[in-house]
């Protein structure tokens, strides 16, 4: 049975596929992107509301002027965005050690980053790897590979039920999808966004050799609690710190010297 419905599944996945807008990452991995960017800044927007409904967003004037003022000097680099008019960032009280950003220019920071976070610099470096997330088309990226893969699980799934691969067989399937497809595509998505994120930050006129300091920083709060990296949707510290020591030695400086966002 099995051997039939296979050819039918790679002529979907194949379909699927030239049918996508197939481009390049900045770092030039080849990417699959089924949504364009105005659908992404819409999800990403309806996203950053219910997450500012269920969050506690924090009311301090000099916290907030901060990670403003961080954020600003890196989206003031980017010029104007194609999808959305403005960025805007919200700061969330959490002890969550986090900061992300979302498709349409939305950006949110947890309180607990900054006690990681020491310096400017270093807030920089998370800030800056997840403007690189958004830059990258990596949301994109990451659901049209969940369209993609859950297309593809649902018609295995037709094909082998009732038989004697159904248990099995499908059990062995989400391992292949976990582990094969979707966790290592995330590393490779996280290491991409350090390297961009480097630039954008060291652009913005930050010092670049303090994201190594805030992966030291990350290792030593995660207290050696980290999956390992082969089970981990993120590269390990020790890979980061390696990465972007490596991509220090080529990075060209900046003239440009970020104001004191502190002061």
């Amino acid at each position: 049975m099995m051997k039939h419905f296979l050819p039918k599944l790679s002529l979907i996945s194949s379909s699927l596929l030239l049918a996508a807008c197939v481009t390049s990452s900045p770092t030039g991995r080849n990417q699959v992107l089924l949504f364009d960017g105005s659908e992404m800044a819409t999800l990403g927007a309806n996203s950053f509301e219910e997450i500012k409904k269920q969050e506690t967003i924090n009311q301090d004037p000099a916290v907030n002027a901060y990670v403003q003022c961080v954020s600003k000097q890196i989206t003031d680099t980017l010029g104007a965005q194609p999808d959305f008019d403005e960025w805007e960032v919200v700061v969330f009280d959490s002890d969550q050690v986090n900061a992300f950003a979302l498709p349409g220019g939305k950006i949110g920071v947890y309180t607990g980053l900054l006690a990681v976070a020491k310096t400017q610099d270093q807030l920089a470096t998370v800030i800056g790897h997840e403007i690189a997330h958004v830059q990258a088309n990596h949301s994109n990226e990451r659901l049209s590979s969940s369209q993609i893969t859950g297309i593809g699980t649902s018609a295995i799934g037709v094909a082998v039920s009732g038989s004697e691969y159904s248990e099995i067989g499908l059990a062995a399937l989400g391992l292949g999808v976990q582990y094969g497809i979707t966790m290592p595509y995330g590393r490779a998505q996280e290491s991409e966004a350090d390297i961009v994120g480097l630039h954008l930050m060291s652009e913005a006129g930050f010092d670049p050799e303090q994201s190594v300091e805030l992966w030291k920083n990350m290792a030593i709060a995660s207290g050696g609690s980290e999956p390992m990296e082969f089970l981990s949707t993120h590269p390990s510290n020790t890979t980061r710190i390696n990465d972007l020591q490596s991509e220090l030695k080529d990075l060209k400086q900046t003239n440009e010297q970020a104001p004191n966002c502190r002061a």
